[in-house]
């Protein structure tokens, strides 16, 4: 199954706690609601500059 990082963030971000995620969706596990939130702050972290090559 499926389940995207931004579908992930909505669920936290509207209120959802971890636990009751994984009641609702048992194939998530709680390494991947992790996983997601390191991606986030990844994605997220504007010191990361990266020049582009035209």
């Amino acid at each position: 199954m499926r389940f995207s990082v931004a579908q992930m963030l909505e669920l936290l971000a509207g209120g959802m706690t971890s636990e009751e995620i994984l009641e609702d969706y048992p194939y998530i596990e709680k390494e991947d609601i992790q996983a997601c939130l390191i991606y986030a702050s990844l994605i997220a972290n504007a010191r990361t500059i990266k020049k582009l090559v035209a």
